[in-house]
């Protein structure tokens, strides 16, 4: 069965990201793992993996229209907790903890290149 292996996200400010995503994937009980010739790999837990990384093609980064990483998180505080901790970093709001109808506990944010990202916890699934 075929699954995600890494997810990249582009920084123009490689150091200051990889700062963001040092702090950020520790409250995920996540990590640092290597380096890439562009970029810097990250790991959380033992799903996915993602890379900070400067653009190959050498031209800014920027976020997508429509493209978002989604972070499934363990407990329904760690939503508000892991969205704290962004925000305190220099994340941007795009949605405050709580709750998105019958799909669970969501909340939203940019990291400091205006990547989206979301962490939720769910029932859904589970079952």
């Amino acid at each position: 069965m075929a699954q995600l292996g890494y997810v990249c996200l582009g920084s123009n400010e490689f150091e200051r990201a990889c700062s963001f995503y040092d702090a950020l994937t520790a409250e995920l009980g996540g990590k640092r793992l290597f380096p890439t010739p562009h970029g810097q790999m990250y790991r959380l837990g033992s799903g996915p993996m993602i890379m900070v990384t400067r653009p190959y093609n050498e031209q800014p980064a920027h976020p997508g229209n429509g493209t978002m990483l989604a972070i499934n998180v363990d407990t329904q505080a760690d939503v508000a907790r892991i969205y704290d901790k962004a925000i305190s970093l220099g994340a941007t709001c795009e949605g405050k903890p709580g709750p998105r109808g019958a799909f669970g506990d969501f909340a939203y944010f940019r990291d400091l290149d205006g990547n989206k990202i979301a962490v939720f916890w769910s029932e859904r699934g589970k079952k």
